[in-house]
């Protein structure tokens, strides 16, 4: 198996804006606490990836970067502020060697999934290539290779964005990778995956029902 080799770049919005489609998922859990956790579980599935070399955590949220710092993620502040294709582009900036962009509402993330999906770009090495999420219109995962621009097109229908920019998409099953959270059935979607200890623990004190069985 090569060396690890990856940058990724995982934006993180302030916690009190984030996950705005959430707020009272779990009953009696604060929703800036099932943010952080939800971005924790991501950040930990990346760096226990062994293709991942770097994990930059971009934020302006003092919470997120001690937390993440402490994980083991370098921070960079978000000096652009405008927006989750300025702040993956201001990531790239500082990155070496190939780089990817990667969600932060990902708590069911599995190493191996990211892996697979990082390692299956070399098929075609030269160009972008992208991971839809599960309903497929948009993107949980951007990467590029050395010398390549990052590019972001995310937001509404990212996926034919990408796509429209030249990306390449990635065809792997990697259910782990593709369940983004935006809405409380996203999140009981991520549960029956299995979720991250961080998500988890919310989940299992405030809403049983949403905790892996």
């Amino acid at each position: 198996m090569s060396e690890p080799s990856w940058t990724v770049v995982v934006p993180v919005k302030r916690l009190d804006v984030a996950k705005s489609r959430l707020r009272g998922a779990l009953p009696g859990v604060p929703h800036e606490s099932l943010a952080l956790a939800l971005a924790l579980d991501t950040v930990r599935a990346v760096l226990a990836c062994d293709a991942v070399a770097v994990l930059l955590v971009v934020t302006d949220d003092p919470r997120v970067a001690t937390a993440v710092r402490a994980a083991g993620a370098r921070v960079l502040p978000d000096a652009p502020d405008a927006g989750l294709n300025a702040a993956l582009r201001h990531g790239a900036e500082a990155a070496d060697g190939p780089v990817a962009g990667l969600t932060a509402d990902l708590p069911a993330l599995l190493p191996a999934d990211l892996g697979a999906a990082l390692r299956s770009t070399a098929d075609a090495p030269e160009v972008r290539h992208f991971v839809a999420d599960a309903p497929g219109d948009g993107t949980v995962l951007l990467a590029a290779p050395a010398g390549v621009p990052l590019d972001p097109r995310f937001g509404a229908g990212s996926a034919a964005a990408h796509a429209a920019s030249g990306a390449l998409p990635l065809a792997g099953g990697w259910p782990s990778l593709r369940r983004d959270v935006d809405t409380p059935a996203d999140l009981a979607d991520a549960a029956r995956l299995g979720l991250g200890p961080h998500t988890a623990a919310l989940a299992a004190a405030r809403c049983p029902a949403a905790a892996p069985g």
